[in-house]
């Protein structure tokens, strides 16, 4: 018998220096097949958000390369990405349950072996959980911009940051940042033109630069509804 209760992802305590969150866990309504999804088919994906460092080679298996994304959604341009690529593995981190039920459900569906989940905030998971050089790719689509000037210290995106992403990244590894918010994108571009460990590859600005291979977001629909601009860029972690 099914257990429709709703379960609860329980995060892992959080480091202590992380004192500022880039997000607020906003609890959305589990449907019915979220809810199973979450009780069956998250406990052998799930990978916790604090702990020794992973060995990925027996997390997924094999050896192949690896894409984490920071807030997936609704799940669905992981689902394509993965779905278009099996010969590489993706983590996908999203701290909404809903969300997480959507990208099970869809993992179920398409029959993917190639995908872990994070259900925990992505900082610790970078500090604790991803050995230096572990990542060809990470993907931060469509972040929460903070919109108030007051609140601009909880982006995520911010040097100290940018200087984690740098040491998991292989080198020329990619990080590409997508926002539909025209001052993220002009504080994005500020704090990454001038790191050391970054070369910017998107043309101009990043305006109406997606790239083939990054589906349409969710968000990013919403977006272009309100006449937002999109803003795609590419940066390459310089080879040391």
């Amino acid at each position: 018998m099914i257990d429709h209760r709703i379960p609860t992802i329980q995060p892992t305590e959080q480091a202590p220096h992380r004192a500022i969150r880039s997000f607020i866990r906003r609890e959305g309504r589990l449907t019915v097949a979220q809810t199973r999804a979450i009780n069956e088919l998250f406990p052998p994906m799930a990978l916790a958000g604090m702990g020794t460092a992973l060995d990925l080679s027996a997390v997924f298996g094999r050896t192949a390369p690896l894409t984490l994304e920071i807030g997936f959604g609704n799940g669905e341009s992981l689902l394509t990405m993965a779905a278009a690529a099996p010969e590489q593995d993706f983590i996908g981190i999203e701290v909404h349950r809903p969300g997480v039920g959507h990208l099970l459900l869809g993992i179920e569906r398409l029959g993917l072996t190639n995908i872990r989940i994070v259900a925990d905030d992505a900082v610790p998971f970078l500090q604790q959980r991803l050995n230096p050089h572990s990542l060809d790719r990470l993907l931060l689509y469509f972040p929460d911009p903070w919109h108030k000037s007051r609140h601009h210290k909880r982006r995520i995106v911010q040097t100290e940051f940018a200087d984690l992403v740098a040491d998991r990244l292989k080198p020329r590894g990619l990080w590409h940042l997508a926002t539909d918010w025209a001052p993220y994108a002009e504080h994005m571009r500020a704090v990454l033109d001038a790191h050391p460990a970054f070369k910017p590859e998107h043309r101009d600005i990043g305006e109406a630069a997606r790239p083939n291979w990054r589906p349409e977001t969710k968000f990013e629909r919403r977006g272009i509804r309100l006449n937002h601009a999109v803003f795609d860029l590419l940066y390459r972690r310089t080879a040391r």
